[in-house]
């Protein structure tokens, strides 16, 4: 009995070991039980804070927030639960409700388009695909492009924005509520830093949608080849700041400057949330710089 007892107390010291050794630090002091793990089992390298630690520089933006892009793990955050409008970042949402219920070839008819705010340049009676729509609303935020997919890829317009909640409670968006495609200010419509990253990092897995939030400017055509629409990205910081890949610009009288970018550096990429900032494509690209030369991706 005696050997049956000490045998136990070096098991259990052995599994406290092995159970001590599962916990990783991450930055912020953050406890994981295990290491960041992809879907295929692969240990990801996640981001450390260097030696010589720069503190963030001081923004204007209401809210902030830097995410590693693979692992989720916060690298910086200001105020990353306020509530705020998101102007045009909106439409990534209804980038990824359009892809949900259209295929890019599906070619919509244009019936009276709005006309209010930064526009694609869409006029009653136009044809044009999924696919055009989404590079006219994406590249140079057309507001008349997201209202014609809520139109197209429902069976009603209040079935689309229904969608689009449906979509953010899904993803655990869980301050976020939208009232309509495009961003336009409302009570009811908002978001969060915290929120809005998470709506990136999901957007730019689709390929599509990566893809057209990367194109600094382009061509696109109505189904009939004859009508071109000249697309133009608002972000300046595309071809500006090393390794951007875009993601989404947003302004508005309530939500002020927004800006939502994916960087990738030494295949290790952050996603960075700006909103209600005075310069948002300023703030963006010192806080990037700052994140980049501030951490290092360390394997497990």
């Amino acid at each position: 009995m005696r050997v049956f007892f000490i045998a136990l107390i070096f098991l259990s010291a052995a599994v406290f070991v092995i159970y001590e050794n599962n916990f990783v630090r991450f930055p912020q002091n953050i406890f994981f039980t295990k290491p960041p793990v992809q879907e295929d089992q692969t240990l990801l390298p996640y981001p450390v804070r260097i030696k010589g630690f720069v503190q963030v520089p001081q923004i204007s933006a209401r809210s902030a927030v830097v995410i590693d892009a693979k692992t989720g793990i916060v690298l910086y955050e200001k105020e990353p639960n306020l509530r705020h409008p998101p102007a045009s970042v909106t439409k990534l949402m209804t980038a990824i409700t359009s892809l949900e219920k259209c295929t890019p070839q599906t070619d919509v008819r244009i019936n009276t388009p709005v006309s209010e705010g930064t526009l694609m340049g869409l006029d009653h009676g136009d044809l044009v695909s999924i696919q055009s729509l989404l590079y006219g609303m994406l590249i140079a935020s057309g507001n008349d492009a997201a209202f014609a997919l809520s139109y197209a890829c429902a069976d009603s317009y209040n079935q689309f924005i229904a969608s689009m909640n449906q979509k953010a409670k899904e993803l655990a968006m869980t301050n976020t509520h939208f009232t309509n495609p495009a961003g336009f200010d409302d009570s009811l419509h908002y978001s969060t830093a915290k929120d809005l990253a998470k709506l990136a990092k999901v957007a730019v897995a689709s390929p599509l949608i990566s893809k057209i939030v990367s194109t600094k400017s382009t061509i696109v055509t109505d189904v009939t080849g004859i009508k071109t629409y000249y697309l133009e990205n608002i972000n300046q910081l595309l071809g500006e700041v090393e390794g951007l890949e875009g993601v989404k610009t947003g302004q508005t009288e309530g939500s002020l400057e927004v800006l939502v970018t994916k960087t990738t550096r030494f295949k290790n990429t952050i996603i960075v949330v700006i909103l209600g900032s005075n310069d948002r494509f300023g703030e963006s690209k010192e806080i990037i710089e700052w994140a980049f030369k501030n951490h290092q991706w360390v394997s497990p």
